[in-house]
């Protein structure tokens, strides 16, 4: 009977082990994650829109068809990224992917308090290269540190009503991902 009850538990714990290990790696081995499926149809380091979803097809999982999307997929690899996106009268949100798809930073509309949303993303060592006697204060610039080099930044703009897409796809039309290179 104890044998039986070791081997139970033996089976349990090596069950338990190779399921956590299995949870754990199966997202860095996807081959058709978000960000991959992203590359096909977005360039770097630009905002593109993403195609509305449909019953049959979306280009991400659970999509919400009230809300115009576009992303940037980013490479901060040689310059920090600068990003501006108006807002839209109904609501708009700014969010931060890494190319894996962990979110480490999103904004709305309403923390912005202005009619923009503008901020810098860089990674750890750009922001360490800024000159750190800069008479711009922290209030005025907002900056996003990137985990990762790549990634992506996804923009969202609802559309209350159907017949308001056109003008939340048009506040997305206007956003930019561009380059920010450090002045010197």
């Amino acid at each position: 009977m104890t044998r039986w009850l070791l081997w139970t538990l033996a089976g349990l714990l090596l069950g338990g082990i190779v399921h956590l290990s299995t949870i754990l790696v199966l997202p860095r081995t996807a081959t058709q994650d978000a960000y991959a499926r992203l590359s096909a149809i977005t360039p770097v380091n630009a905002v593109a829109p993403i195609p509305t979803p449909t019953p049959t097809a979306a280009v991400l999982p659970f999509m919400d068809p009230a809300f115009a999307v576009a992303v940037c997929r980013y490479d901060l690899s040689e310059n920090p990224l600068k990003l501006t996106a108006p807002v839209s009268q109904a609501y708009t949100s700014v969010s931060f992917y890494t190319r894996y798809g962990v979110a480490y930073y999103a904004i709305t509309d309403r923390a912005a308090g202005r009619r923009q949303i503008e901020l810098e993303l860089m990674t750890a060592a750009q922001r360490a290269r800024l000159p750190e006697d800069e008479e711009v204060t922290a209030a005025d610039r907002l900056i996003v540190e990137s985990p990762t080099v790549t990634g992506l930044v996804v923009l969202r703009a609802l559309s209350p009503e159907p017949g308001a897409m056109p003008l939340a796809r048009g506040v997305l039309a206007a956003a930019q991902c561009r380059p920010n290179p450090p002045e010197s």
